[in-house]
């Protein structure tokens, strides 16, 4: 299967993780994806989890790449295959999932636990100076909201 390799420098600025996610919908619809299906919405979300991470725990710039499997023609619920994304960082420390917690209002501690509810599979590898995070999303991919009936503070004990 022939794929699609696309990629965005990204700045170690936190308002990059909203030009990547204005990125990533161009390209999805430029590949034929439905912005407002599930498996867009789910790629949106999970391309803002992991460039935040990059950007915000590394305080370097970093690499967005999107791994679009071509189809013979457009499919408006996505790819035949699994999406992937990569991010590359400067940073050689891995992913550590963080828990946040009991605390529903808490803004963050829980984007590694998104990226594993949301993708097929997920990982990282040491590239070069630092690392690649990726993740594959299939055409299936779950709402944008799995959390809704998500029991928080069962999870935190």
């Amino acid at each position: 299967m022939q794929v699609l390799q696309v990629q965005l420098a990204v700045q170690a600025d936190p308002a990059e993780v909203g030009r990547a996610r204005r990125w990533v919908r161009s390209r999805l619809l430029n590949h034929g994806v439905d912005p407002d299906a599930p498996m867009a919405e789910t790629v949106v979300l999970v391309v803002s989890e992991l460039v935040t991470n990059a950007v915000v725990h590394t305080g370097c710039p970093a690499v967005l790449r999107l791994c679009l499997p071509m189809a013979d023609g457009p499919r408006e619920d996505g790819p035949a295959a699994p999406l992937r994304v990569e991010v590359v960082d400067a940073s050689q420390a891995p992913p550590t999932p963080r828990h946040a917690g009991a605390d529903e209002d808490a803004t963050n501690g829980r984007g590694l636990e998104l990226v594993e509810l949301l993708c097929e599979r997920w990982g990282w590898y040491p590239d070069g100076p630092g690392k690649r995070v990726w993740c594959e999303i299939g055409s299936d991919a779950r709402p944008a909201d799995p959390l809704a009936d998500v029991d928080w503070a069962a999870l935190a004990q």
